[in-house]
């Protein structure tokens, strides 16, 4: 199984600093009420009684340090736009594709790869640091687990800051692939016409038409940042390693995910035959709102700093 992306981050160099939340970060947050004293105290419960806690945390977690998401309401790619992420099979067939993939994206990475962890990504962090977090998975794939310093971490849909050849199978930084696609692009810049998630930006098929994209140093095969698309499956490897981490936990809790996608809600229900019990905490119905013994509709960076304060 692939290790999160430390190797990536020491090569650039980063921090381990943290976003506050401000007007800009808070853009693609949707709109939710504070929490009640009465709720807070059930997730602190909750919380306290699990001795090894697993942990589900999706783009919710993420939008508070200002990246969007697809499915917020109001706020969320889809209800901003009719545009749609990249298919696997699309990129894959597709050098069109690939090249308007990756000149959205080589205009979006300096924005994106510098977005730092909030609150919320340094708290369960912290949690860790005191034994009570057992294991944290993330369906996001912007590093800022790995940047706030969490360790006891498997990156489901892998990781943006890395990009690998789907002709050998190397891996490599994606800051590096940024320094050749600049060389190889001299001159060329583009306004993007707005933001998308994960380091997209829109751009018109007239911006992209003469960008160039390079292949792999090592075999000239194609590169693709080692990520899973829409489309695309998980590794079974990772899902065997999460099951296990899942099987020696005694809680659940999933903070900032709707659960939609089937990679990350399979786990919900493996926590049901287990009979692991399980809280939700997110702005918005889930997909797994009925396997919940508690459900919390507040913000990541509010109610889990108040949980367990460090």
């Amino acid at each position: 199984m692939r290790q999160p992306c430390r190797l990536a981050l020491r090569t650039l160099g980063l921090r381990r600093t943290h976003s506050c939340p401000n007007a800009s970060t808070l853009d693609f947050v949707p709109a939710s009420s504070p929490i009640s004293s009465l709720a807070l105290e059930r997730m602190q419960d909750f919380i306290s009684r699990s001795k090894r806690l697993f942990m589900i945390t999706g783009a919710g977690l993420s939008t508070e340090s200002g990246i969007p998401d697809y499915r917020s309401e109001g706020v969320g790619l889809y209800a901003r736009t009719d545009r749609r992420p990249i298919q696997h099979a699309e990129f894959v067939r597709s050098a069109s594709a690939r090249k308007r993939y990756w000149a959205r994206n080589y205009v979006g990475w300096p924005q994106f790869s510098s977005r730092l962890p909030n609150v919320a990504h340094l708290t369960l962090s912290g949690w860790e640091a005191q034994g009570k977090l057992h294991w944290l998975v993330t369906q996001n794939v912007d590093a800022l687990h790995s940047k706030a310093g969490q360790r006891r971490l498997t990156e489901l849909h892998g990781c943006a800051h890395r990009v690998v050849c789907l002709g050998c199978g190397a891996l490599s930084p994606r800051q590096a692939l940024q320094t050749r696609l600049g060389a190889l692009n001299p001159g060329w810049a583009a306004e993007a016409g707005g933001v998308a998630p994960d380091g997209d930006v829109f751009l018109t098929d007239e911006q992209v038409q003469h960008f160039r994209v390079p292949s792999c140093e090592a075999c000239g095969g194609t590169l693709k940042p080692d990520v899973t698309f829409f489309g695309d499956t998980v590794h079974r490897d990772t899902v065997g390693f999460i099951h296990e981490r899942l099987a020696e936990s005694d809680g659940v809790l999933v903070a900032g995910s709707s659960l939609q996608v089937y990679s990350g809600y399979r786990f919900l229900l493996a926590a049901r035959e287990r009979e692991i019990p399980v809280a939700i905490l997110n702005i918005g119905a889930t997909r797994a709102d009925h396997l919940a013994a508690l459900r919390v509709n507040a913000r990541c960076g509010e109610v889990l700093p108040a949980i367990l304060p460090l």
